[in-house]
């Protein structure tokens, strides 16, 4: 919670210095806390109205953060217009209105690219008789929906990782949805493992995989 207020309150310093030196010029200072201010409420409401649920209150907390600079902002407004007499932009000015962008999307682009952007819902191992009706137990996985939309890949792993155990090794979800699987020894004798995988959304084709580079494939290919 307090990582997302302080992202809120970077996002917000940077939106209220940018709107209030573009703002120098006319001299309407006033616009950089009102600017702000209605930015932490466009946050707000496409958290709760769009988004919903935990992750709908992260982006309330972002519009917290954002909201207490418009606050700070507004009170210590007087005090900054009259350090502000030249309304001339400078270079200092014009290079600031530059880099101030440049920042807010490359932190942003950041953010998305350290995100995992998926959550293991469960995983466990399924008891694995060496019987003759068994032996063929192939690897699939299958796709249900779950709350507010999201879906869970449940991967369910044959004969072949006896004994082995799964951890996610990557989901990339720009383009199609790919999720690579890393089995590793940890496993129980006599079981194979499967794992739930959340994720927001899926954007077909979807490839699951592992690091080694078998390809498992849809229940629904697996049917008669």
């Amino acid at each position: 919670m307090f990582t997302i207020v302080f992202f809120g309150l970077f996002f917000g310093l940077i939106i209220f210095v940018f709107t209030l030196i573009a703002s120098k010029k006319k001299g309407k200072f006033y616009l950089a806390p009102i600017v702000t201010f209605l930015t932490s409420l466009g946050v707000t409401a496409y958290g709760f109205i769009k988004v919903r649920g935990f992750e709908g209150m992260a982006y309330g907390f972002l519009g917290a953060g954002i909201f207490s600079v418009a606050v700070l902002g507004t009170i210590l407004l007087p005090f900054i217009s009259s350090k502000m007499n030249d309304k001339q932009l400078g270079k200092r000015d014009k290079g600031i209105l530059v880099a101030l962008p440049l920042v807010l999307f490359a932190t942003i682009g950041l953010v998305l690219y350290t995100d995992d952007n998926y959550w293991v819902i469960n995983e466990g191992f399924t008891p694995y008789d060496n019987q003759e009706e068994n032996e063929s137990l192939d690897s699939y996985y299958r796709i249900s929906t779950i709350s507010e939309g999201k879906k869970q890949i449940h991967v369910s792993l044959g004969e072949k990782y006896v004994g082995k155990d799964v951890e996610v090794e990557k989901v990339k979800v720009i383009g199609n949805t790919e999720v690579t699987l890393k089995l590793v020894d940890g496993g129980k004798s006599n079981k194979t493992p499967y794992i739930q995988i959340g994720v927001d959304q899926i954007v077909e084709p979807l490839k699951v995989q592992t690091t080694e580079g078998d390809v498992i494939h849809s229940q629904l290919e697996r049917l008669p």
